[in-house]
């Protein structure tokens, strides 16, 4: 174990110097934001102030969770970066077509559309930023492109685009309105403009705009090809060594009888019982609110005729929507490790049940509270400056305001506060059971400490700089150590039932931790391609996001030893669902995060694909059927030890495990992967720009793609309902067999 240990610390301390390294250039090199955009002639086309003040209005709206920039956040309306490009591309272009020609730019002969193309490619790829004066200098033809831009968009979020599934009213404020499209074009300046001394853009060329020879660069190609190699190495060494080890696994011998049926729960267990009510009841809420989202897609103003959008525009709705899934999950597996903790120590300290119970009334504080505050943000009740304190950040994942953000953080602090007070007296004991211990310590510590790279940006912070703590959040926080804990959670409960002995059970969680963190923590970096980064983020983020898929290919064999576990005994049959749903996470992590992420995760396929519905399959297969999953999973274990020794009625609960799973699989098959091919080839053929737009989005064909979510969906709702009902069935009797 000794060695292990040594791997794992070697294994989080390089990781983490390098992904510093790369962060310390990211500061460096981030495009810098003007302070004053102005013409050769000297009008002042952007005042001092206004881009910071536009990506203020732009969060306030709701951010992400409206279109996107530089390729994240949500795919109903379009990527507003990429929209700012060609249309500022199209205006010149016809301009000097009209000037010059006489004719429209399309119906000119192709070396006339060269010769104009590459003059439009040496205009707005020219980097004219002065750093002394903080001043960007453009062409007055530029200026008049502008001010058509700022008369589109701000068209748009004044009055309202039934496609884009933006309400009337989203924006009325004419400086508001101004400064949004200021930051727009600050973030296709950014796009389009050259690096100093460097012949491709802050953006590494995306999108892809071949108006403006945004074109994929040489890095993009080389080090997609490395990362594939990476990849086959890196499968073929774990499978000599999984194949090697095989021999190693040696496990106990199962015990006639279940060694938790006579527990009888702690003050502090039977306090968690609440958490698992209020998550049920929001995995109700976030699907209820997923089916309007998605219904959004194709009546952007309604639900079905009912003007939905007045009271709940799609930007509250798909905030809600995401939040309430990370609400919920974490709140399953922060439930869990509270409940884990007295059959670890096999004692509670006292006070641990007041703890648990004021943890809790923290958390639906914090729930409501940021729910309310997003609302009142997306309806204009809030300024702009105070929407990021009390309302909406506006990047996904991390959308809660800035007051709400802390009470998390302080909220985890007492989580961790409560798992170490009872996790100290198995720590002070010897023993195999010591090192599992550890680790669950190590990732609980991890859990609650990392949510505070959330609190790193400020208001007006470069969103180049907001993006790299951002995924610290989103990646490191959700995917990178709440696994490790999950791991270990898990690995303790089938080593408490005996069916696994101590040690094994320590080396395979901690083994596994590491093999996770060596491509995890690097490959962070793969959602930082196009942010504005430097190319050594793409280099390293593709390499290493390659190897995070290496463990989830042989995730398998650990499903069937679950199984196999799960027949060993008559009396493991009464974990039979918690174990299925583990399950499950093997295969959404096979197909999930392995075959999906994978398939968006090269930079040459992320560079046309990002930002297209080839994310939300990625997304919805990876963070509900893997993490939705666990956390369903975790509950129904706590609640499974809860009352040991009576039976459950597993008729619902094998109907909602199937209708999940089938549900989940439908809506990726049967619509987002074929939408998101679609795109792509959208993407590919016409430039990004043409992927995400109406003119694309609205045809029949993708329209007829759109609504083939409705089965899947449905049939995934039933099976939440179902699980809903069971678990208020536990607290009824009503899904036990004989009345507890």
């Amino acid at each position: 174990m000794k060695r292990l240990w040594l791997l794992f610390s070697a294994v989080v301390i390089l990781s983490f110097s390098v992904l510093g390294w790369i962060g310390t250039r990211i500061y460096q090199e981030a495009p810098p934001i003007a302070d004053k955009v102005v013409t050769t002639a000297g009008v002042t086309v952007v005042d001092s102030g206004e881009i910071q003040a536009g990506q203020n209005v732009w969060q306030s709206l709701g951010g992400m969770q409206v279109g996107s920039i530089w390729g994240h956040g949500s795919y109903v309306a379009p990527d507003w970066t990429a929209d700012w490009l060609h249309r500022e591309a199209v205006f010149i272009l016809r301009r000097w077509s009209n000037d010059e020609f006489h004719s429209d730019y399309d119906s000119l002969s192709v070396e006339q559309q060269a010769q104009l193309s590459g003059r439009l490619t040496t205009l707005l790829r020219a980097n004219t930023y002065d750093q002394a004066s903080g001043t960007i200098t453009i062409d007055p033809l530029r200026a008049e492109a502008f001010a058509a831009n700022r008369a589109h968009f701000s068209d748009i979020f004044s009055n309202g685009h039934k496609d884009y599934a933006i309400p009337a009213g989203a924006v009325t404020d004419e400086s508001r309105l101004n400064a949004l499209s200021a930051f727009f074009f600050w973030s296709s300046w950014a796009a389009s403009t050259n690096r100093p001394d460097s012949e491709v853009s802050y953006t590494n060329n995306w999108p892809y705009e071949p108006l403006v020879a945004n074109r994929a660069t040489g890095d993009a190609v080389v080090w997609t090809g490395v990362s594939i190699i990476m990849l086959l190495a890196g499968i073929s060494a774990m499978a000599w060594w999984y194949a090697a080890r095989r021999a190693e696994s040696e496990e106990s011998s199962p015990p006639t009888s279940d060694p938790l049926e006579l527990w009888k729960a702690t003050p502090s267990q039977q306090a968690t019982v609440k958490y698992f009510g209020v998550v049920s009841a929001l995995i109700l809420l976030q699907m209820l609110l997923g089916v309007i989202v998605a219904h959004y897609g194709v009546e952007g103003d309604g639900f079905y005729g009912f003007p939905l959008s007045q009271w709940l525009p799609y930007s509250v709705a798909r905030t809600w929507h995401v939040q309430i899934g990370l609400f919920w999950i974490a709140t399953a597996w922060l439930a869990a490790g509270l409940f884990i903790g007295p059959l670890v120590s096999e004692q509670e300290p006292k006070g641990q049940r007041l703890g648990v119970n004021v943890l809790f009334a923290a958390l639906l504080v914090i729930v409501v509270g940021s729910l309310a505050g997003e609302w009142l943000s997306v309806h204009n009740y809030l300024s702009d400056a105070v929407s990021f304190y009390w309302g909406h950040q506006g990047y996904e994942y991390v959308d809660l305001g800035r007051i709400w953000q802390i009470g998390l953080l302080i909220g985890l602090l007492l989580w961790l506060f409560l798992m170490v007070r009872v996790l100290l007296p198995a720590l002070r004991q010897q023993g195999e059971q010591k090192q599992l211990v550890a680790l669950l310590a190590v990732a609980s510590t991890a859990i609650a400490l990392f949510y505070g790279a959330g609190l790193t940006w400020g208001r007006h912070t470069n969103l180049s700089i907001v993006e790299y703590w951002r995924w610290w959040v989103v990646h490191l926080w959700v995917e990178g150590f709440f696994e490790v804990f999950a791991t270990t959670v898990i690995a303790f409960v089938f080593m408490r039932l005996n069916l696994i002995r101590p040690g094994i059970a320590a080396a395979a969680a901690l083994l596994s931790a590491t093999i996770f963190l060596a491509g995890g923590i690097i490959g962070t970096c793969h959602h930082l391609y196009f942010s504005g980064t430097p190319p050594v983020a793409l280099a390293w983020g593709s390499v290493f996001s390659a190897l995070e898929v290496v463990p989830l290919v042989l995730v398998g064999f650990d499903a069937t030893e679950d199984l196999r576990r799960s027949r060993t005994s008559p009396w493991v049959l009464r974990y039979k669902w918690p174990i299925y749903f583990f399950i499950a996470v093997a295969f959404w992590n096979m197909i999930g995060a392995g075959l999906f992420g994978f398939m968006i995760n090269p930079p040459i396929a992320l560079y046309y694909m990002q930002g297209l519905n080839t994310t939300p399959l990625h997304g919805h297969a990876a963070l509900f059927g893997v993490y939705g999953m666990l956390g369903i999973g975790l509950m129904l274990l706590c609640l499974r030890v809860l009352v040991p020794g009576v039976e459950w009625k597993d008729g619902l609960l094998r109907f909602s495990f199937w209708a999940l799973n089938g549900g989940l699989m439908a809506m990726c098959l049967l619509s987002l992967l074929p939408v998101g091919l679609m795109q792509t080839w959208a993407s590919v053929e016409h430039g990004y720009w043409y992927a995400r737009s109406a003119e694309f989005m609205q045809t029949a064909l993708m329209q007829n793609l759109r609504w083939m979510r409705v089965p899947g969906d449905t049939l995934f709702f039933l099976g939440a309902v179902a699980l809903v009902i069971f678990v208020a069935g536990l607290k009824t009797g009503h899904s036990f067999r004989n009345s507890a």
